[in-house]
């Protein structure tokens, strides 16, 4: 399903393609009530056939699979001319980086006045637009939702952080982006702050 050296996800298309989209390509996330272990997530995707898609993607996929802990295969160890697994590579590097105080995706929260570790499933809703993209995003220390606007590697790329990027000075109700249609109104009529993003350890 995720391939963590392309971080790129592998869904079927109705026209008979084998997309594989990176996080960016998602439209929209929502947690379907139910299984709890491992909690399922209903996304849409914006397909390479120029449509957009449901798929089922699992809370494995979703958060840690990007962090290379399902990962499977081999590298050559230099050091030991040995075949070593990837997995322990890719985790031995994320746990590294997150003991370090450094995060693999972060955003504003808006309401808090102040920028939040967080894993993609807190997002609600993504849109693209003028090279940036919208991102919706469910805080999970109070729930609020804020927008912010980033790169697509602030969301394809682990660790990838924006040093700036744009916030929403408004805190969005529960159901008030129900469709990625009223979202991209809310993008073109929101005014959007510039914040740093400077994450605290």
């Amino acid at each position: 399903m995720f391939d963590p050296l392309t971080s790129r996800y592998s869904f079927p298309c109705p026209h008979g393609r084998d997309p594989r989209v990176p996080l960016s390509a998602f439209r929209s996330l929502e947690r379907l009530p139910g299984a709890a272990h491992p909690a399922v997530y209903r996304i849409s995707f914006e397909c390479s056939c120029g449509g957009e898609h449901p798929g089922l993607v699992s809370h494995d996929d979703l958060d840690w699979a990007p962090l290379g802990l399902r990962a499977g295969g081999t590298f050559r160890n230099l050091m030991t001319s040995l075949d070593d697994p990837l997995a322990g590579e890719l985790v031995e590097v994320a746990a590294a980086r997150i003991g370090a105080g450094e995060w693999p995706w972060s955003f504003y929260c808006f309401l808090e006045g102040r920028p939040r570790p967080v894993t993609p499933s807190a997002f609600a809703l993504i849109a693209p637009g003028g090279g940036s993209l919208g991102l919706a995003v469910r805080c999970p220390a109070c729930a609020a939702v804020s927008v912010n606007l980033v790169s697509r590697a602030h969301l394809d790329v682990p660790f990838w952080n924006d040093v700036r990027i744009g916030v929403v000075d408004h805190v969005f109700g529960e159901d008030a982006l129900r469709t990625i249609e009223e979202f991209r109104g809310e993008l073109d009529s929101a005014r959007f702050d510039e914040r740093r993003l400077d994450l605290e350890p």
